[in-house]
């Protein structure tokens, strides 16, 4: 048995870390676009257009209840077969595009939720002062609904930085794809894949430290 190498697992943490902006960029688009697809889908389906609603409803369904992987392999290798001007787009467009998506429909949901707990008087405050349905919701209830669903986007991110690891099948160099390169490399498996995990504990940690402080931010004076 060959003992664990801290001269292995130091390089390779240290050659890992050329790999992270590559994971923090699909990461932190993702989930931005994410944020816009959930919150505007999470508002029409608050108003419960007809036909649309149920358009969203399938949408929501179908990429919560099917693995990420499924998605992306999907998107990336299936969808040119039927659209070939698809078969144009590189690994990073194609990871930040479909994660995006899939993020978007678990923040629909988060964000419904928020926007159905804020309390109806806030509503008829607005109305009473002249507000449309939409002012009201753009003035009054959504920024108090965004500060509910804080914790729940916080882990969004965080499942979205852990959902990165799948996007090396596509061929993306990131942090799992380098990994596993270098690892094939040198045959250390243990070494390699521990500083890939360490890599991602320390950033999901960051993610949580921030979220809690915007959690505590925004929750003073909401009483």
């Amino acid at each position: 048995m060959t003992a664990f190498s801290f001269e292995i697992f130091s390089n390779s943490f240290l050659e890992l870390l050329k790999a992270l902006p590559i994971t923090l960029s699909v990461g932190l688009l993702a989930m931005g676009f994410g944020l816009i697809i959930g919150v505007l889908v999470g508002i029409i389906r608050y108003f419960n257009v007809p036909f649309i609603d149920s358009f969203f409803k399938f949408y929501i369904s179908f990429f919560r209840g099917t693995p990420l992987m499924i998605q992306l392999f999907l998107f990336f290798f299936g969808l040119p077969q039927l659209f070939p001007s698809l078969g144009r787009m590189n690994a990073f467009q194609a990871s930040v595009i479909i994660m995006s998506i899939n993020a978007g429909a678990y923040i629909a949901e988060t964000s419904r939720a928020s926007i159905l707990s804020v309390d109806n008087l806030q509503k008829d405050a607005g109305f009473s002062i002249g507000l449309t349905k939409l002012q009201t919701m753009w003035h009054v209830q959504l920024p108090q609904a965004l500060r509910v669903a804080i914790p729940s986007f916080g882990n969004t991110f965080i499942g979205i930085i852990q959902g990165t690891s799948l996007t090396f099948m596509l061929g993306l160099n990131d942090l799992m794809g380098l990994g596993k390169m270098r690892a094939a490399s040198n045959y250390r498996f243990f070494e390699v894949y521990l500083a890939v995990g360490l890599i991602y504990f320390f950033i999901t940690l960051l993610i949580g430290k921030l979220n809690f402080y915007l959690e505590k931010h925004y929750s003073k004076g909401r009483a």
